[in-house]
């Protein structure tokens, strides 16, 4: 079970650690999402991604294994919905960004 979400999450996040780090620095990383006055849930789960792709397979926990299919199922579902045309400046490519999936990689 585990093993599939390993590999479900290792295919739906495309950035290392560091290059979502230093996108989640960005304005632009800030200003998408949905915000409940704070900080945004892509935002947050962003952060939360770094944490999961510096932790060893066996370190994880049931949470950090529900966090990853969440991450995956939001991945699979934004991405189907791809606007028309160049997507390099979009909000719609910044959250996917923001869960740690560039959808121009």
């Amino acid at each position: 079970m585990s093993d599939d979400t390993r590999a479900d999450f290792d295919a739906a996040v495309n950035m290392t650690p560091k290059q979502l780090e230093d996108w989640l620095d960005t304005d632009e990383s800030k200003a998408v999402g949905q915000k409940d006055g704070g900080e945004s849930t892509g935002h947050a789960s962003g952060r939360r991604i770094v944490e999961l792709l510096r932790k060893k397979a066996g370190d994880l926990t049931d949470d950090d294994l529900a966090h990853m299919r969440k991450v995956v199922g939001y991945v699979h579902r934004h991405s189907a919905q791809r606007p028309d045309g160049d997507v390099r400046d979009t909000r719609w490519r910044y959250s996917l960004m923001n869960w740690g999936h560039d959808p121009l990689k």
